[in-house]
């Protein structure tokens, strides 16, 4: 009888469910390969929809689907990963009061453990800011917006009122410019129901550091999504970043540029706003950037299969890994594009270690972009094709709906925007609760039990 693999996935996001699903597939007749996933969540959260759970075109729960379902094999644990031993071999997952924390020994690694918002050492945005990167910032947000509504169609006094329905983005990406034009859908069709709010009450703005908007998209396109965000009353601030956010304030300053005298360089602005929403970057997980491997940037360095450059039985993908695009010279945008692309090839890699077959240069080749800026507009670059407006925004429906991994969520998904286009969208604030500290307890080595 030959010697039982243990396979070790970490992270529940677009990398790491590819990945497990690939490895089911090659070792689908194969009992002596173990494998197992863990996640924070225990379930698979459809990131490209945020902004229309934040808007309240689509339902909370219709984006996102149980992990379990999702497995054929698979034995799951959700839990948070406190620590990782490459050494020993051992991932270590934290305990709460009501949860042993344990230990668990692997043969092969994988490490998909995502990434999170990076605030470029501004700490104070940590706390002021709302982000976009979990189903709660969502959430939130949306109750944000909603309560600002609610003080602003009582408020009196002019200049508070118009601070209350300032909004204003801070990054001009694809989550930047979707949550925008999905800020501002909601903004004008929940209006009706506020009559002392006007529509030049209202201001949405995006702040973009960079010449233009939608990084890595075709010139023509961003400039087309740009003028389209304009008329829809979306105010586009390109070649501007943050200075700073008191809560009430956002202060702003041209970038450098080298046409420009440098004394002419940063003219301060403000925009008197009381919510910043911030999508202008991500960076690796803290547990990675603790680790003992190897990194470069924060994150895992890794070699043309994969594999950390340190530790040949350990496969990092996804936003955790470190990885150059050679047809750009640039680190491989974050997207669930490029993450399912690398939880292909270490699925396949891993299987070729095991097996004893041939490995795989991972060569990444994007299949398109696609982007939403508002109601019945987007734009999209497929197979060399560049299309705008109606098109594009089925297209954008079409595929990422298709995306979906159960029926049942794509049956949902469909009705919630056949809803839209036929009824006003809620406009009822779901009061969110705090969540609980996390305490620390002893773990518990369950390899046996596991293995």
């Amino acid at each position: 009888m030959s010697e039982v693999k243990r396979i070790l996935v970490l992270g529940g996001g677009f990398a790491g469910i590819e990945c497990v699903r690939k490895l089911e597939s090659y070792f689908r007749h194969d009992d002596n390969a173990q494998i197992t996933l863990v996640s924070e969540d225990n379930f698979f959260l459809f990131t490209p929809m945020l902004p229309q759970v934040a808007s309240g075109n689509v339902e909370t729960r219709h984006i996102v689907i149980p992990i379990r379902t999702l497995l054929k094999r698979t034995k799951f644990y959700e839990a948070e990963v406190k620590s990782i031993d490459p050494y020993g071999k051992t991932v270590i997952l934290s305990g709460t009061s009501e949860k042993r924390g344990v230990s668990l020994h692997y043969d092969y690694l994988v490490l998909a453990l995502g990434s999170q918002t990076n605030f470029f050492g501004m700490d104070n945005l940590e706390k002021l800011a709302y982000t976009m990167k979990t189903l709660n910032d969502a959430v939130i947000l949306r109750n944000r917006v909603i309560d600002m509504l609610e003080q602003a169609d009582n408020e009196t006094d002019p200049i508070l009122k118009k601070s209350l329905l300032t909004f204003v983005i801070v990054g001009g990406g694809f989550a930047g410019i979707e949550t925008a034009g999905e800020l501002n859908d909601l903004l004008l069709d929940a209006r009706k129901y506020y009559s002392n709010i006007q529509r030049n009450d209202i201001r949405v703005t995006v702040l973009e550091a960079l010449p233009s908007i939608l990084p890595g998209f075709n010139e023509k396109l961003a400039k087309f999504a740009q003028e389209k965000l304009g008329e829809h009353g979306i105010e586009v601030r390109v070649s501007t970043k943050l200075a700073s956010f008191s809560g009430s304030e956002v202060v702003i300053e041209d970038v450098p540029s080298a046409t420009k005298e440098a004394v002419n360089q940063h003219p301060l602005g403000a925009i008197l706003t009381r919510t910043l929403i911030w999508t202008a970057g991500v960076t690796p997980a803290d547990i990675i950037k603790k680790s003992v491997f190897k990194t470069n940037r924060g994150g895992i360095a890794i070699n043309e299969f994969l594999q950390s450059v340190d530790f040949a039985e350990v496969f990092a993908i996804g936003d955790c890994c470190y990885l150059v695009d050679p047809n750009t010279n640039r680190p491989l945008p974050p997207t669930a594009q490029s993450a399912e692309a690398e939880a292909e090839v270490a699925a396949q890699n891993l299987y070729a270690l095991v097996r004893g077959g041939q490995k795989r240069k991972f060569m990444y080749v994007p299949k398109g972009q696609l982007a939403i800026i508002g109601k019945r507009s987007a734009i999209a670059s497929l197979f060399g094709f560049h299309l705008h407006g109606f098109i594009a925004w089925w297209l954008w429906k079409t595929i990422y709906l298709s995306k979906i991994p159960r029926l049942d969520k794509k049956v949902r998904i469909f009705i919630d925007w056949t809803i839209d286009m036929f009824f006003d969208r809620d406009i009822a604030r779901l009061k969110t609760m705090k969540p609980k500290p996390l305490e620390e307890f002893k773990e518990l080595d369950e390899v046996d039990d596991v293995w």
